[in-house]
C-alpha cells in the first residue's frame, strides 16, 4: 500500500507533534553524523524544541565549529555590505555634484541680472561689487592689450619712416647723377680688390662714368673724373 503524502504544516494535536518531534529530530542528528563520516565533512547542528530544550550534535568541537561560522559569516557580511557601501558613497556623491552644479547655475543666472527677486539687499550689494570686480578686471586687460597693440604699431611706423627716409636719399643721389653711399663703397672695394681693372683705359672708365649721367659730360669734367681715379690723363 502507498504512503500518502504529508502536508508540510504545523501539527495542531501536541501528543502529536511531539512525537514527530522526536522522531525526525534523530533522523536529522543520524543524517548529521552520517554526512560527517561519509563526506570529512565538519558537521554542527543546533535544534531547540518548542519547550525551548537544547539538542545538538557536533562532528568537532562546538565552540571552535561557532568560531569559525562567525568568523565566516562576518566576512560574507563585510563582502556583501561593501558594494553597497560603494555604491552609496557613489550616489552621495551624484547627489553632492547634481547640488553643486545646480548652485554655480543659480549663480550664473544671479550674475547675468536674473532670478533676483528672493535677495536681500546685503545680498544684492555682494553681487553688485561681484559683478563691478570683475568688469574692472576685464577693463584693465583690455587696456593693456590696446597699449601693446598701439605700441606695436608704432615700433612697426616708426621702422616704416626710416626704410622710407633711406629710400628717398637714394632716390635723390640717384637723380643728382651719383651713386648712393653704400653702392659707391662697394665699388671702392672691388676696384681695389681687383689689380687687372686697374690697367684699364682712360676712355673705358670715362664712358662707365658719363654713362650714368643724362647727357655727355664737358672735357673738363672727363679729365677730373681719370685724375681722381689715378689713371693716365690723355
Amino acid at each position: 500500500m502507498a504512503r500518502t503524502k504529508i502536508k508540510i504544516k504545523r501539527i495542531d494535536n501536541i501528543t502529536a507533534r511531539q512525537v514527530t518531534f522526536s522522531k525526525r529530530r534523530r533522523g536529522l542528528l543520524k543524517k548529521a553524523e552520517e554526512l560527517a563520516v561519509l563526506c570529512d565533512a565538519d558537521v554542527a547542528l543546533i535544534i531547540f524544541s518548542a519547550t525551548g530544550k537544547l539538542f545538538e550534535y557536533a562532528s568537532s568541537s562546538m565552540p571552535e565549529m561557532l568560531g569559525r561560522y562567525k568568523l565566516q559569516s562576518d566576512k560574507s557580511r563585510d563582502e556583501v555590505d561593501k558594494p553597497a557601501l560603494n555604491l552609496q558613497l557613489v550616489e552621495n556623491d551624484d547627489v553632492r555634484l547634481s547640488k553643486e552644479i545646480n548652485d554655480k547655475n543659480h549663480e550664473l543666472r544671479q550674475l547675468s541680472g536674473q532670478d533676483l527677486q528672493g535677495l536681500t539687499i546685503d545680498e544684492l550689494e555682494k553681487l553688485e561689487n561681484l559683478l563691478q570686480g570683475g568688469l574692472d578686471r576685464v577693463i584693465k586687460t583690455k587696456d593693456e592689450k590696446i597699449s601693446n597693440e598701439i605700441f606695436n604699431l608704432q615700433m612697426k611706423g616708426a621702422k616704416l619712416m626710416e626704410e622710407n627716409k633711406l629710400l628717398k636719399e637714394q632716390m635723390t643721389m640717384l637723380s643728382n647723377g651719383k651713386k648712393p653711399r653704400s653702392m659707391r663703397a662697394t665699388d671702392a672695394g672691388n676696384l681695389t680688390s681687383n689689380p687687372e681693372d686697374q690697367g684699364q683705359s682712360s676712355e673705358s672708365v670715362t664712358t662707365n662714368v658719363c654713362s650714368c649721367n643724362s647727357g655727355p659730360p664737358p672735357e673738363d669734367d672727363g679729365s677730373i673724373t681719370s685724375l681722381k681715379l689715378g689713371l693716365p690723363f690723355n
